[in-house]
């Protein structure tokens, strides 16, 4: 058969009969090849539609593999062809189907993909297969990668922390975890996407593990002495002792109990604690190392004299920080980091270089696999790629439209009548507000998971609701799949073997109260999400309209070490706990929605989650970050994570406005009590400090009004406008502009929440999706298009004023509070008042035009920004710049 464009270095056409080097036969859907060797000895290829192909790889030709988690689709009875063909040097096959092609060499079983008009788009390099034992079972750990020394720009894997937007180059640990929503599907700025079909930790980038420096660095103390660093423990400014340490190694609680000095007292014990480590590194491996840097509490990294990193996260919740070093052979690099905590964690991982060809490519590998299982979609966009992920995995359902209105939350209402007062003071000021949320702990003490409100707070629950919609709002409330062992609901689940036990046999105990042992249910199996979902029936009863999915990863014990953690999260039908690592939030929500369903029929449902994975979006399923803080940096992270998260495929997104967590600097004055004890806080907050907390909310308080989900949220300050900006007038009106801005905006955002389940659409968009021809768009983390039309460009610097903004080329700019024009294609320097986030308008018809149409209906009569953007429509202004 004649096959159309397809001749490249890496497929030719075989015009005359060689012999073939392995064997293939042509299925009801596809191709099965027979390698003479290589990883596989079978390999799969089916046609799940015209441009989407799914590839299995298998040890032994026979076997059947587990039904797949995030996967709906079944393959096609599409129309297609096979013929024999070369990749490279070895005999082939070829299937054809009408928008991709797959070939498959016979002598080795890789294989490569083409668009509809016969360009390559994925050409595999390299691959493996080596067996493992886990529970007893026999595995494989995987790898498969592509396009070796590629510039192609890679997007998608989820919800990640260190501004990593353009992937190329980049790992990314794909392993869920309280901010981290691991999806593994990546899309392509070249128009395809690899969906990695996976519940076991995966890796995007290099498959080794990062570890520990001592690994693979020579470490010196301060003096020059090999076998480590010197590390100086301190009380405030008093030395309390020195040493040299083989590594940086506080990663996890065991470590801080095994490795802390005995010579010192228990880290809690040590009044304003601080720790030192100063030395240097050498690599015998010259070139652009990657390293991680894992805190939390305060730490200051500084290489070579050069202060690299300064850093804070809540000291229960540390996480990774990436950074990079160059290294020369055997010269050594200064190394310094200061670590001030109360009681976290902190180390430093390494990996060694990767040769440049595979360093940029698109490689992906999993530590458990029964098979390598991975789908190709090829498209004429971005957008169309993310539509071939939503076929395989389910689609977006309509959400309700309060769902894109405001949300008020805190981290926590302690009483009913706190709630409801809240409700009645935005009604009393005028202000829009569509949803408030019950957070946790409104059950007794010792009654997590009994689904019960505790009667001394909660007298009222269905009074409670009522008043709320009564008073036009809807209610959230969280629930968790965590259950204490005293509890009725444990006992049912325990007794029918679908609780995870393991960590109340271990007798550890969580932080509420005297402490409480306690462990999650296991939801893979249909019947144990019958029960979950009959158990709190009691809540659906009371008229509950959202539902707050906490804890999805799920975090049993946090900080516990890898192997330790793995062993609290199983058994479960499919083996050990590490075999499905990832997929939790996805079944765990898929029974709730499932009960809901079935019960109210006629509803959009909504659920809010703190882990994802791919097809989550079918539950009805929003995701947030997790448990951020209330930091610059941290707010900059925000946008590459919800970006990619987006374009993950999981389109409903949003944040705690704000952050979660916030410095201690931060928890004094009335707003600022604590909220376990209820304590009003006797402190003075300083006015520096004060001055910084409000700008930092309010400027994510702008950003959060062109986010996907438009929700405030955290722990200890209060969160309410009224609270966070009392006694400051300016920040209040600004606040309450935006917060009317985001409904005057609803017909387009609600048009847009249409579009993801009517055209597979993606509210909070890359710049690349829409400009995939500028190249300067790629790696820009910190703008991004909410929806077709508007562009925008957060702060996230204290103190800022302006702001560079890049205008993609291919559109006109017309800035949303001044109404100037601008030519794409250019950095401009944009004015950026406190009361101003950079926004700008694409200008043309369509949506652009309705979009500002709409904006300046909804602005008449009213002071602000919009009111510049309309009178400059009017008057037709030139293009400029």
């Amino acid at each position: 058969m004649q096959i159309t464009r397809i001749a490249t270095a890496v497929l030719l056409l075989s015009a005359g009969a060689q012999a073939l080097a392995g064997s293939w036969q042509k299925t009801a859907t596809g191709i099965e090849v027979k390698p003479d060797r290589g990883a596989a000895r079978l390999v799969r290829l089916n046609l799940m539609s015209d441009n989407i192909v799914q590839v299995l790889k298998l040890d032994t030709p026979g076997k059947t593999l587990t039904p797949s988690l995030m996967t709906v689709a079944a393959p096609c009875a599409c129309s297609f062809e096979v013929s024999d063909t070369r990749l490279g040097k070895d005999s082939a096959v070829l299937l054809k189907a009408g928008k991709i092609s797959a070939a498959a060499s016979l002598k080795d079983g890789r294989v490569s993909f083409f668009d509809a008009a016969g360009k390559p788009i994925l050409v595999q390099d390299a691959e493996s297969m080596q067996p493992v034992r886990v529970g007893g079972k026999p595995y494989f750990a995987i790898k498969s990668g592509f396009n070796h020394g590629t510039r192609d720009a890679f997007y998608g894997l989820g919800q990640h922390q260190n501004a990593q937007m353009n992937y190329n180059g980049e790992d990314v640990l794909l392993a869920q975890h309280n901010m981290i929503a691991s999806v593994p599907f990546v899309v392509s700025d070249k128009n395809y996407g690899l969906l990695w079909d996976n519940n076991a930790i995966s890796r995007f980038g290099d498959p080794k593990p990062y570890a520990w420096m001592s690994r693979d660095l020579v470490l010196r103390d301060d003096n020059g002495a090999k076998g480590g660093l010197t590390a100086r423990y301190y009380s405030g400014d008093k030395l309390l002792l020195t040493r040299r340490e083989k590594d940086i190694a506080y990663q996890y609680l065991k470590d801080v109990a095994e490795n802390w000095p005995k010579e010192l007292p228990p880290l809690k014990d040590i009044k304003d604690a601080r720790v030192v480590w100063d030395g240097t590194m050498e690599s015998a491996k010259p070139g652009v190392h990657k390293m991680q840097l894992y805190s939390s509490d305060y730490a200051t990294l500084s290489i070579d004299g050069k202060q690299v990193m300064d850093v804070w996260r809540q000291g229960w919740n540390p996480w990774y920080h990436n950074f990079e070093v160059r290294f020369e052979k055997n010269k050594p690099v200064k190394l310094r980091l200061e670590w001030k905590t109360s009681g976290g964690m902190v180390a430093i991982t390494h990996n060694d270089p990767l040769p440049a060809a595979e360093r940029h490519s698109l490689t992906m590998s999993s530590e458990i696999a029964e098979a390598i299982n991975y789908y190709v979609i090829s498209a004429d966009s971005m957008d169309r790629v993310i539509a071939g992920y939503r076929k395989l995995t389910g689609q977006q359902p309509m959400m309700p439209k309060w769902a894109y209105g405001f949300c008020q939350s805190r981290q926590r209402y302690e009483t009913q009548q706190q709630l409801l007062d809240t409700v009645a003071e935005y009604r009393k000021r005028g202000w829009p507000l569509d949803n408030i949320v019950q957070d946790w702990f409104y059950w007794p003490e010792n009654g997590w998971g009994s689904h019960d409100f505790d009667k001394t707070r909660f007298p009222d629950p269905k009074g409670m609701v009522d008043a709320v919609h009564k008073q036009h709002a809807r209610i959230m409330i969280s629930i968790w799949g965590k259950f204490y062992a005293n509890t009725d609901n444990y006992r049912e689940l325990a007794s029918k073997g679908y609780m995870w036990t393991k960590n109340v046999e271990n007798g550890d105990l969580d932080w509420v109260g005297p402490g409480y042992k306690n462990s999650h249910y296991d939801p893979y199996t249909r019947e144990a999400r019958e029960i979950y979902y009959r158990q709190i029936r009691k809540l659906v009863d009371l008229g509950f309209d959202a539902w707050w999915m906490d804890n999805t990863e799920p975090d049993i014990l946090s900080n516990s070490r890898p192997e330790d953690f793995k062993q609290l999260i199983g058994p479960t039908v499919y083996g050990a706990g590490e075999v499905t690592f990832n997929p939790y939030s996805l079944v765990h929500s898929g029974g709730m929605i499932e009960g809901l369903r079935r019960d109210q029929p006629d509803t959009r449902q909504f659920i809010l989650s703190r882990s994802g994975f791919a097809g989550i979006q079918r539950n009805s399923v929003a995701v947030w970050s997790g448990d951020t803080v209330s930091r610059w940096n941290n707010l900059y992270d925000q946008i590459a994570s919800g970006v990619n998260m987006s374009m993950s495929g999981i389109p409903n997104w949003t944040h705690d406005i704000g952050g979660y967590a916030q410095e201690t600097r931060f928890q004094v004055g009335d707003v600022g009590s604590a909220q376990e004890n209820r304590s009003t806080g006797a402190g003075k907050v300083n006015p520096e400090d004060l001055k910084e907390w409000r700008e930092l909310n309010l400027r994510w308080f702008q950003f959060g009004a062109f986010s996907p989900l438009f929700r405030s949220h955290g722990e200890v300050v209060k969160r309410e406008i009224y609270n966070l900006a009392a006694g400051d007038d300016a920040m209040r009106d600004a606040m309450v502009w935006y917060l009317k801005l985001r409904y005057r905006l609803m017909p387009y955002t609600y048009t847009m929440a249409a579009d993801t389940y009517y055209n597979d659409g993606t509210m909070m968009r890359g710049l690349v999706m829409d400009f995939p021809h500028d190249d300067k768009v790629k790696a820009i983390r910190d703008q991004y298009m909410f929806g077709p039309s508007l562009m925008v460009a957060p702060v996230t610097s204290y103190g800022a004023r302006s702001r560079q903004v890049y205008l993609p080329a291919g559109a006109d700019w017309i800035d949303f509070h001044t109404g100037t024009r601008y030519r794409g294609g250019a950095a401009i320097a944009v004015e950026a008042p406190l009361n101003r986030i950079p926004l700008f308008v694409k200008a043309g018809g369509g949506a652009g035009h309705r979009a500002g149409h709409a904006i300046c209906r909804r602005a008449a009569g009213r002071p602000g920004a919009a009111a510049g953007l309309c009178r400059r429509k009017r008057r037709n202004q030139p293009v400029r710049g």
